[in-house]
């Protein structure tokens, strides 16, 4: 392989989605790689999303900075405390259904049990049924139905 077809390589991998490709040849081998920049700039919010959702366990100063700013949650703060939040346990699709013609596994006000269905995740095609593992009463919802979720993002809070 000559230099030039590796140049021409590398331009068609740095357009594209690609991260990594091996040629071999009766010459030898190539492999060219992606800058593993682009793969800590993705990375990097994660945290962030994470210090957002809990405020309080990460830094205290970061709570008290929030209350006057919003009042409206600091109101709210002394019932969050007896909620318990059943979170994502993977990336994927959030939906509420079974599918667009069924009613939702669960709504607002709707009690659960441990091992009772909540909701589907779906991820790579699959579809994965999320189980309660407390029992109580739903009492908010927190994404909207067929958006993405995070792994470790709240979806429900339940009142024991």
């Amino acid at each position: 392989m000559d230099l030039k077809q590796i140049h021409e390589l590398i331009k068609i991998i740095n357009k594209s989605n690609i991260g990594e490709i091996s040629i071999e040849d009766k010459d030898g081998k190539v492999t060219i790689k992606q800058k593993e920049e682009q793969i800590v700039t993705v990375a990097a919010p994660t945290p962030q999303v994470y210090n957002v959702a809990a405020p309080a366990a990460v830094a205290p100063a970061q709570a008290t900075t929030t209350a006057p700013t919003a009042p409206a949650p600091a109101a709210v703060a002394p019932k969050a405390d007896n909620l318990i939040t059943i979170k994502s346990p993977m990336i994927g699709t959030f939906y509420r259904k079974s599918s667009p013609d069924k009613p939702p596994f669960v709504e607002v006000g709707t009690d659960v049990a441990p091992g009772s269905v909540v909701c589907i995740i779906e991820a790579m095609k699959l579809f994965n049924e999320i189980e309660s593992e407390v029992k109580g009463t739903i009492v908010k919802v927190l994404v909207d139905d067929a958006s993405p979720v995070e792994y470790d993002q709240p979806l429900f809070l339940v009142e024991p």
